[in-house]
């Protein structure tokens, strides 16, 4: 394996332990996420499609359901290859390799966060103020708020790469995770990571309690304006619409909030790999299905560019 320099650091790149304790399972879990991985890829690729080739889906709720869908194949592409390479084989990955792949997911992670808050603003403004909604979520305001969403999530994973990229790593060389994580990679620094813990403990709390608390907002103002409208199947539908976004957004920022702002209460590498799993793969996988299980517009749409009657 090839020694790396990166800043101050002269160390051999690292390897990826994966699920190594489990390794009687590795063609089970290879063979069972490459599945989940093509269909993440497939289903958001053909939302993305869907709402590109037609004009009636050019309104901020899918202009903003195209930017989850790429942002997640991008999300799962960072680490997912990787994930299934350490199934079939030793995965070596060089320091500088490490922190981009960690800068990469981490930023695109946090976009997400803010992504999800504005998808969730932008139901509560069209449920709540129907007839203002034109107005308050034009054209430009959805550019800004995708455009803020994306630079915010890169902002923040530059800083905290930066820091990371200060420390020296002349210790192990084996990070008992799928893929280059925080917290296994401050084990492994032989400098003080303090002011990389403290800074990254400050930017998770607030890059994942405030969105989360933006949507949960959302969502109960969403509540009270369906508990409004008479009973009848478009209240039942919307209720379980809610229930279903929220189950999904609490899952992904559940499980973030775990591991980056309390990871303590982790006592388990492999259970935080299993928390992993489940904002890298299964949100991932979810999203879609959830966004457009019942989505005429969305079903007309590819049925249309798919040629199908």
């Amino acid at each position: 394996m090839e020694t790396v320099s990166v800043g101050n650091q002269t160390v051999t790149g690292f390897v990826l332990l994966g699920f190594d304790d489990i390794a009687e399972l590795h063609l089970l879990f290879f063979t069972v996420l490459s599945v989940i991985y093509t269909s993440i890829i497939t289903g958001n690729t053909l939302i993305i499609v869907a709402v590109v080739s037609s004009q009636e889906l050019h309104t901020p709720m899918y202009f903003f359901l195209a930017n989850l869908s790429f942002l997640e194949i991008l999300y799962t592409s960072t680490v997912v290859p990787k994930m299934l390479e350490g199934f079939l084989k030793e995965a070596a990955i060089s320091v500088a390799g490490c922190l981009l792949q960690f800068f990469v997911f981490g930023s695109l992670a946090t976009a997400e966060c803010f992504l999800l808050a504005v998808m969730a603003y932008d139901r509560y403004l069209a449920i709540c103020y129907p007839l203002h909604y034109p107005l308050l979520m034009g054209p430009k305001r959805c550019l800004g708020l995708v455009v803020t969403a994306w630079l915010s999530g890169f902002i923040v994973g530059g800083l905290i790469v930066a820091l990371m990229a200060q420390l020296r790593f002349c210790g192990p060389n084996h990070i008992d995770h799928f893929y280059c994580d925080f917290t296994p990679l401050m084990d492994l620094a032989c400098s003080d990571p303090r002011v990389a813990q403290v800074v990254t403990f400050i930017l998770s709390v607030v890059c994942l309690t405030v969105p989360f608390g933006l949507i949960l907002t959302s969502y109960a103002r969403i509540v009270v304006a369906v508990l409004r409208v008479p009973a009848g199947a478009s209240k039942r539908k919307a209720f379980s619409t809610c229930s279903s976004h929220l189950a999904v957004v609490s899952t992904f920022y559940g499980t973030l909030m775990v591991l980056y702002i309390a990871p303590s209460a982790v006592h388990s590498q492999l259970l935080s790999k299993i928390f992993a799993l489940l904002y890298t793969v299964v949100t991932p996988i979810f999203n879609p299905v959830i966004y457009t299980l019942r989505n005429k517009e969305v079903h007309q749409a590819l049925r249309r560019f798919l040629h199908i009657k």
